[in-house]
Parts: structure tokens; sequence; C-alpha cells
């Protein structure tokens, strides 16, 4: 089965979930006119979690769309505790951020763009603060591990790239944890596939 959101400007942004176990419901929005109209989040419940794709948007070259990134990250952050109060969560998507140095191949370089500015950086600290677990920090502590890398440049072949998708779950989920990986041998797009595995 599959479901779909997508934003009210054609091309630019969305959110799909392809499953196999039907789910209790689906919604595809955060109830907040100013996020929905861009197709950035589906929502689907299951019988002991719920799952959240997202698309976070992205702050843009000259940081123009950092001062509602700001406000994205808090009401979906919000969004998420509010679901959690009734299940557990899985959220999974493009976060549109590095969280740390070791999430990117040139962080010194990276340190005022988009993607990597403190600001939305401390946005994503408020996720693993409120008791979220970046999945794949579970298993591998060390560098050169992304999952985008720009098309310019020859800079996947050379794996100069960013790891900005994410599957985040809360904390009680964390015991069916078993592991969480990176795709990057799947070509397709720029970006490459991210999962886990729950016991």
């Amino acid at each position: 089965t599959t479901f779909w959101n997508s934003a009210e400007k054609k091309g630019y942004s969305g959110t799909a979930i392809f499953t196999k176990e039907r789910p209790l419901q689906v919604a595809p929005h955060l109830g907040i006119i100013e996020h929905d109209k861009e197709g950035r989040v589906l929502t689907a419940e299951y019988q002991d979690f719920f799952l959240v794709n997202v698309y976070t948007p992205n702050s843009k070259r000259e940081l123009e769309r950092l001062p509602y990134r700001q406000v994205w990250d808090k009401d979906f952050l919000a969004y998420l505790k509010r679901l959690e109060k009734q299940k557990p969560v899985i959220c999974c998507g493009d976060l549109n951020v590095a969280h740390n140095e070791i999430d990117l191949a040139n962080p010194k370089a990276n340190v005022r763009n988009h993607g990597f500015t403190i600001e939305e950086r401390n946005g994503f600290s408020a996720f693993v603060d409120a008791g979220f677990v970046d999945t794949f920090r579970e298993f591998e502590k060390g560098g050169g591990h992304y999952s985008w890398w720009s098309p310019m440049s020859g800079a996947r072949s050379r794996n100069v790239g960013w790891r900005i998708d994410y599957f985040l779950l809360s904390q009680s989920l964390r015991p069916r944890l078993k592991k969480a990986y990176i795709r990057p041998e799947i070509l397709g797009s720029d970006h490459c596939p991210v999962g886990i595995e729950l016991k």
C-alpha cells in the first residue's frame, strides 16, 4: 500500500510511505497551515508505534529560510512529543542537517552553510535532548558515513558527503533496535537509502 503527501506547489516537495502492513490510520499534516502546504510530513499509526516520514525544510544557500526552519524544528519536535504521549515514535527522513562535525566530510569549510549552521545543529540536538535516539550513532561512532553528496564535482565517488538522513526513535523502542544502516552503494539519487531493523 502506498500513501503520499505532496506540496501544493507542483514538483516542490513531498513525502511517501510504501508499506506491506496496512496502518490503522494515516495523517498528512502537522495541523499548522504554514507547514502543511509543503507536504513535509506523513504519519502512519500502527499497533505499537507511529511512523513519521519527514522532509525538513532547507534553510537555503543564503540562509533566507533559516528563521522559518527554526520555527519548523520547534513545531515538529512538539508534534513528535504529542504523538509520543500516545505510543512510541519512529521518525525518518531528510532532516537537512549534519548534526556533528563527524557527520560531514568538510566541517570547517561549512560552519555557516545551510545544513551545518549552529542554529540547525541546535535544532537537532533538541530532538536528542528530548529523548529521541539517533539510531545510526548507536552502532557506528566513526566518520566517513554519509547519506547525501552534492551532484557537482564527483563528490560521491570521492565520498565527500553529509549525513542528513536519519532514523530517530523513542527511548522506549531502543531495546528493540537490532541494526541501523546507510546504503551508499545504492544509486539513483543524490541521497542514498538509510534504514533500521527492529526485533
